[in-house]
């Protein structure tokens, strides 16, 4: 498929560090992804007796996965966004694991042909977060996904829940918004996508091939709900000890503003 209808932040970088993981909104995000993931990377990484091999697809500014180099794993870190990497690579740099990450710049439809022949066992884990809304043909990425990743391997799939823009918008009393059936963000600066996918079609193309999914957690159960900042409110610990309380408890977790998925691959069909 043609890559020009995937989003490229490189005209909107220093807007989306801001907005995505310059305050608390970004805190909680971080907050849910590391919890859910560490007991992951622990116990693969027990069981295999080996550092990871980890894949990074749309990385953006990569947090996880180079706070993951430093731990030992062998990271490669993907983004169509050269300046999105450039900013990565800073962060990596200040960590002192710029020159043990594999960086590749392209779409990642272009990585079959640039991941590096040793990855032919496949990849243990793999983190997708927030790439899925912002591709012309989501679905397209869930072969790759099957490919490239190892048959004890976990999938780390984090996208944007339009459920939750309903809800917002719902609480908000944006009710002509929600009439509208021609509404599209202005995405020449705005970071709510136009093309979202639900839970329910996710689900299904993991099903298709042939994942089991594992765990299921929301990011930003609450926090963005309450326009009225009281109580626990005014304490950004005290609102990230609730996230991670409710983020994984449903019917709690259906309303966060991101759903992460992780899933396994343990059924046939795996990378050959």
């Amino acid at each position: 498929m043609s890559t020009a209808e995937d989003r490229n932040f490189d005209p909107i970088t220093e807007h989306f560090v801001k907005k995505v993981y310059g305050g608390l909104k970004g805190d909680i995000r971080l907050a849910v992804l590391k919890r859910d993931l560490s007991a992951v990377v622990s116990d693969l990484s027990r069981q295999l007796n080996r550092p990871l091999e980890i894949l990074d697809v749309g990385a953006g500014l990569a947090q996880l996965s180079i706070e993951l180099a430093t731990q030992g794993h062998n990271v490669t870190i993907n983004d169509i966004s050269d300046n999105m990497l450039t900013e990565a690579k800073a962060d990596a740099k200040q960590l002192g694991v710029i020159d043990d990450i594999k960086w590749l710049v392209c779409p990642y439809q272009d990585l079959q042909i640039k991941l590096p022949s040793e990855s032919v066992a496949g990849f243990d884990l793999i983190l997708c977060h927030a790439l899925l809304e912002w591709l012309g043909d989501p679905k397209q990425i869930m072969p790759f996904f099957k490919k490239w990743l190892a048959p004890t391997g976990v999938l780390s799939l984090c996208f944007y829940n339009p459920a939750s823009f309903v809800y917002r918008n719902l609480i908000m009393g944006n009710f002509n918004l929600l009439n509208n059936p021609d509404f599209k963000s202005d995405n020449k600066k705005s970071l709510t996508p136009n093309n979202p996918v639900s839970y329910e079609e996710v689900e299904g193309w993991l099903t298709e091939q042939s994942f089991a999914i594992d765990k299921v957690s929301g990011l930003r159960v609450f926090h963005d709900y309450a326009p009225l900042k009281r109580g626990g409110h005014t304490n950004p610990e005290a609102v990230i000890e609730m996230e991670l309380r409710y983020s994984d408890q449903a019917p709690y977790k259906w309303l966060g503003r991101y759903i992460h998925v992780l899933a396994l691959n343990t059924l046939p069909g795996g990378h050959i």
